[in-house]
């Protein structure tokens, strides 16, 4: 079942599940220390999969701010006991089409690590920047029309 919330309308188990997961794949499983919790969530609408009572795939959306000119897709995860059926493309999809059709915007961008840039790439994302570190991980900014 997909799940679209602001977050006023989380509940602090779903926002302590979401947390929890962003902190054990973002900091712990890809060895990054870094503080998780960016201040940006409040603003976000979080988009997640579950199955069976539990978040398998999760991204969010960020819209503009800080000079940002667009929207943007973030946090991106598949829990490491589901990867490899095809939720990573299903969350994308989800959050492409929430952008397209209730938010109406031309442009989507997002801050990917770039192993990944191909992923992006697959659902018309366009490079817009070189490859820099971010929190000591390869990153590319990418950017696509709708």
């Amino acid at each position: 079942m997909w799940i679209h919330k602001t977050f006023a309308e989380l509940t602090k188990k779903e926002l302590y599940g979401i947390l929890q997961t962003r902190v054990e794949i973002f900091v712990v499983e890809q060895e990054c220390p870094y503080p998780e919790v960016d201040g940006k969530d409040e603003d976000c609408l979080h988009i997640w999969l579950e199955k069976e009572g539990e978040m398998v795939a999760y991204c969010r959306i960020v819209p503009p701010d800080g000079g940002e000119h667009y929207h943007s897709i973030g946090r991106v995860l598949v829990k490491e006991a589901h990867r490899g059926c095809g939720y990573a493309r299903q969350v994308m999809d989800r959050a492409i089409k929430v952008l397209k059709e209730d938010f109406k915007v031309k442009h989507i961008s997002l801050h990917g690590q770039e192993h990944l840039r191909h992923f992006y790439g697959s659902f018309g994302f366009k490079e817009v920047s070189e490859v820099y570190l971010e929190d000591g991980i390869p990153h590319v900014d990418m950017r696509m029309e709708v």
